[in-house]
């Protein structure tokens, strides 16, 4: 499909930057990708014409998506882009979402994906913690951002998708610019990039609080797209819908194994469940990854007939997926093979079930994907006995490179694996996952549960004392616990036991739930919250005590 879009056809007047700053397209013989930018530029030589991204009516072609990230690195350049200087992007799945992830790093940036989800307090500790310097949004995002960019004296410059219509204070030195001006910029040379160098930096909730900032390299998400799409067998006909966010490792996967493999992607930002099923059918999907809600929830409606004539798969992550919902799934696209899956944001993706083996192992998270080893430790570091539990250790290409600016969480994940060092004057890191699995007989894996007290909910990791501070914040709470109780939909629910602030009698749980709402995103909001008497107990550390708070609160419910 040609490429389409008023705003957009100036990116095809560059065509002629891509030769001038990169040198000629890769000819037969030549080294595959190894940058992330190179996989769109692979495939655009392959067939240029062939259409790489749709997004609502509007379709681009690989030569034209190429021509924008050339175009955006240029203007990134211009700007005076340093080396891994960091690009936050805080927009809804679009065009310019993805230019922006994969120009950063042609520029020689690194790019900081954040959710839409996201309130402005929240994209400003992001932006914050790793000293964001370009921050691309829309004006209407940029509205509510503009009131507390200032506790970002990092950000230098804003890009907006469109031109702004009403002015917007900004801090003092912050430079604004519309998407298109920056596009306008003449070619530069940039930054010398090899695979080994920071690509992004993907903020996860970390088990302690405040998210974390999980730094990958080229050579994470070029393996891992790569890997991925051999056991899918994505190919050029495939049409895959990116229904999960960006921002997150395994919604990213979509672009990364499709521009790989020469398949088309659907940008979808759904509200219902049935807007999913209506995109499947009206963009002939063949190819659907999400999470268990959303499954639970698409596998309770009707399925048009053409989408079964289409799909050619569906792949689960972000949680166990209910065997009920499997088999009603099997039932809606009976010719679609189902690929169950685990990943960790901190090694990109980690194992996958084999179609043909779910009918005998439903319960399984299956072995490790190519290019990659999966060990399943004792607390000294020995490998474990058939079956017997022990924690997930991932190790190979896509162990990513620690945690942004944060050595102790980096050495409590990324160790060296015990006994494998032998002779090895540079040590190999491997990510120790804080789940603990077993492996059975025959090699195949088995979720058991977290280590840790983190919740997840809709597919997304929550820490507790994360939902805890906001609600301490709000001063609405005197002391207050989160902890996670299985959810039929959403994996987990959030549950809260809080007492009142000094000097009122009760919770004001309306009050305290519309401040859940201003301050959360949506995934992070307390199913619910049950007042109680203070003080809490605690343990003998002196902390609240959340297992003996959160087992009562399940025995209450039981009896």
């Amino acid at each position: 499909m040609p490429p389409q879009g008023p705003c957009r056809c100036r990116v095809l007047c560059h065509t002629f930057f891509v030769t001038f700053v990169f040198g000629p397209a890769p000819g037969p013989g030549m080294p595959e990708s190894t940058l992330l930018h190179e996989l769109i530029r692979e495939s655009a030589r392959r067939n240029g014409q062939a259409a790489a991204l749709t997004y609502g009516a509007q379709t681009l072609a690989y030569e034209a998506l190429d021509t924008a990230v050339t175009a955006f690195s240029n203007g990134l350049l211009a700007l005076g882009l340093s080396r891994a200087d960091r690009v936050g992007i805080y927009l809804e799945k679009r065009f310019e979402t993805v230019i922006a992830s994969f120009g950063a790093p042609a520029a020689g940036g690194v790019f900081v994906p954040m959710n839409p989800l996201l309130k402005p307090e929240q994209v400003v500790f992001i932006a914050k913690d790793c000293d964001v310097r370009v921050l691309v949004t829309s004006p209407e995002r940029l509205a509510l951002l503009a009131p507390v960019l200032a506790e970002c004296p990092s950000v230098r410059h804003v890009v907006t998708t469109e031109r702004l219509r009403e002015p917007v204070a900004l801090p003092p030195g912050v430079e604004l610019l519309a998407w298109a001006d920056l596009l306008d910029a003449p070619p530069r040379t940039g930054h010398r990039v090899i695979d080994t160098d920071m690509l992004a930096i993907l903020y996860t909730s970390g088990s302690t609080g405040r998210p974390k900032g999980v730094v990958l390299s080229h050579r994470n998400m070029v393996a891992g797209a790569k890997s991925v799409a051999s056991y899918l067998e994505n190919r050029p006909g495939d049409t895959l819908l990116a229904a999960l966010p960006l921002s997150f490792d395994a919604g990213f996967s979509q672009l990364t194994t499709a521009f790989h493999s020469g398949a088309r992607v659907v940008l979808l930002n759904y509200l219902m469940p049935k807007d999913v099923l209506k995109a499947m059918e009206r963009e002939k999907v063949t190819g659907l990854t999400a999470v268990p809600p959303l499954y639970i929830q698409l596998s309770a409606l009707e399925w048009p007939a053409a989408i079964n004539e289409n799909l050619r798969y569906f792949a689960n992550t972000g949680g166990r997926m209910p065997r009920e919902t499997l088999n009603l799934l099997r039932q809606r696209a009976p010719s679609a093979k189902p690929f169950l899956m685990y990943g960790l944001t901190e090694a990109f993706r980690s194992t996958y079930l084999p179609p043909e083996e779910v009918d005998r192992r439903p319960d399984s998270i299956g072995k490790a994907i190519p290019n990659a080893e999966i060990l399943v430790l004792r607390e000294d570091g020995s490998e474990c006995a058939p079956d017997e539990p022990g924690e997930l250790v991932h190790r190979g290409a896509l162990v990513g490179q620690g945690y942004w600016n944060d050595a102790e969480k980096t050495a409590e994940r990324y160790k060296l694996l015990p006994g494998r060092q032998a002779g090895l004057m540079l040590p190999e890191y491997a990510v120790f996952s804080g789940d603990n699995v077993r492996k059975d007989a025959e090699g195949f894996l088995y979720f058991i549960g977290r280590r840790d007290e983190m919740m997840k909910t809709s597919g997304y990791r929550v820490s507790p004392t994360e939902v805890e501070e906001i609600l301490y914040a709000t001063r609405l709470v005197g002391e207050c616990v989160a902890f996670g109780v299985e959810h039929a939909t959403l994996g987990q629910a959030i549950q809260v036991i809080a007492t009142a602030p000094d000097g009122s009698t009760a919770v004001d749980l309306p009050a305290l739930l519309a401040q859940c709402r201003i301050h959360m995103p949506a995934y992070m909001v307390p199913q619910g919250i049950e007042p109680m008497a203070g003080p809490l107990p605690r343990n003998p550390n002196g902390k609240i005590d959340r297992k003996l708070l959160s087992t009562a609160w399940l025995e209450r419910q039981a009896g």
